[in-house]
């Protein structure tokens, strides 16, 4: 089925037609239609199969084919988790609108927020934000709410188990009732779902695949290997060309820069993206490994939701992650779009119950392998072991502790840290550069 079948404008289809684009996939098929329509939408599909297109295409549209109520007021609004993925939509955004005249701007914390101000005061006409920042700039009485047309939450999940949920109660207090909301998520827990109905009407459910089932386009497969001897099958894997664009995950920032170091000292290029790097640092990480420049990108959680680049190869949970959802979350980084992609995860001793809560939840099981010519026997080298792994829990963390500098940085806490009192706002951040309109 075209893009045209879904009853797509000719400047929507043209701007899809220059990205590259003709066929749609089954989450914007479903869910295209029904927003057009004008009903609020929950949406529900893996990692990497469009979603991002399936609001903002027809959000679009709808936008275009309407006189704003008023003048100079903001029109639509996206709330997303982190700096990475307002980015994402924004440049996903200008892609589709490119033969519409649509002025669009970003609000996250981690830069200056003047520029924001000046966009909330223009009344831009659709505003992409984390909810930290943009709750204290509309707190400060910035931005005309009155005529909005669209809330979307986008990772919406992940927003609510970080503790956003009450900055969203607060924002959606101040949006117009009479709105058309939409709901779109990799994963949504019954529980989460209840919640829901707080901010939509009468939503229809658009659900493609099982909520626990990764991408089908990706091969999984679990190394068994010594804690201690990681990152030497790590660098010994990376000795094989085929993994020529390698996203690799580290449960905390001090790892992954312990993992970059090393990774540098053997000659593999490689960059970092956790909260402890300033947004131009985590921009320009982004940049060259979508560019090539860099063979290797060491990120933690925060990045998970956020990184959108053609081409990546492989993903290597080198830490196990913290839950089920995450795996899914950080595997669908590759396999986009229909394309094909492995995922390696490094299995400790101390992780093998870790592995087979997820191959229940999966509901497969993870094929096992061993490196050829791999010293799986090897001492332990002379350098400070990883921190000691915490308890696993098995629903998305609540209100991340590695927030860091930024507020709202969404990663897990580190294990053994208490967590956030109920009080406490961890604030929105996001961003990150991609231009795949599969979203």
């Amino acid at each position: 089925m075209p893009f045209a079948a879904l009853g797509l404008e000719p400047r929507l289809l043209s701007a899809l037609k220059d990205t590259g684009y003709t066929e749609p996939t089954p989450i914007q098929s479903a869910a295209i239609p029904k927003i057009l329509g004008g009903t609020d939408v929950i949406g529900i599909a893996q990692t990497g199969t469009g979603k991002t297109a399936a609001f903002v295409l027809p959000m679009l549209q709808l936008l275009a084919s309407r006189a704003p109520v008023g003048s100079r007021k903001i029109r639509a609004l996206v709330i997303a988790p982190t700096r990475e993925l307002a980015v994402q939509i924004q440049e996903n955004a200008q892609a589709y609108s490119r033969y519409i005249p649509f002025k669009m701007a970003t609000v996250f914390g981690g830069v200056g927020e003047r520029p924001q101000i000046a966009a909330l005061r223009e009344n831009i006409e659709l505003i992409i934000a984390c909810p930290g920042r943009l709750l204290d700039l509309m707190q400060q009485r910035h931005g005309d709410w009155t005529g909005l047309e669209f809330l979307v939450l986008d990772e919406a999940d992940r927003m609510l188990d970080m503790g956003f949920l009450p900055d969203i109660r607060r924002i959606v207090k101040q949006l117009p009732r009479k709105r058309q909301t939409l709901l779109f998520s990799a994963t949504l827990s019954p529980e989460i779902e209840g919640l829901t109905h707080e901010f939509l009407h009468q939503p229809s459910i658009v659900q493609v695949g099982r909520r626990s089932n990764p991408a089908e386009t990706v091969t999984q497969i679990a190394y068994e290997v010594p804690k201690h001897l990681k990152l030497a099958l790590l660098v010994a894997l990376l000795q094989q060309p085929e993994m020529d664009s390698v996203l690799v995950f580290s449960r905390t920032k001090h790892g992954a820069d312990r993992i970059a170091r090393k990774l540098e000292s053997v000659g593999v290029k490689t960059g970092t993206l956790h909260s402890n790097r300033s947004q131009n640092q985590r921009l320009r990480a982004l940049s060259s490994f979508k560019a090539g420049e860099v063979r290797v990108l060491v990120a933690t959680d925060i990045a998970a939701r956020g990184i959108d680049v053609d081409g990546i190869s492989h993903v290597v949970n080198y830490d196990f992650p913290m839950t089920n959802e995450d795996y899914v979350h950080r595997i669908g980084r590759t396999g986009r779009a229909n394309q094909i992609g492995d995922a390696i995860s490094f299995v400790a001793q101390d992780e093998h119950g870790d592995l087979r809560s997820l191959e229940r939840f999966i509901g497969r099981g993870l094929p096992r392998k061993r490196l050829d010519g791999f010293d799986y026997g090897a001492a332990a080298p002379d350098e400070p072991a990883a921190p000691p792994r915490g308890p696993r829990q098995q629903r998305p963390h609540p209100r991340g502790g590695d927030v860091g500098r930024f507020r709202g940085g969404g990663e897990s806490r580190k294990p053994g840290e208490p967590r956030r009192s109920g009080g406490q706002r961890p604030g929105g951040s996001g961003g990150g550069r991609s231009w795949s309109p599969r979203g």
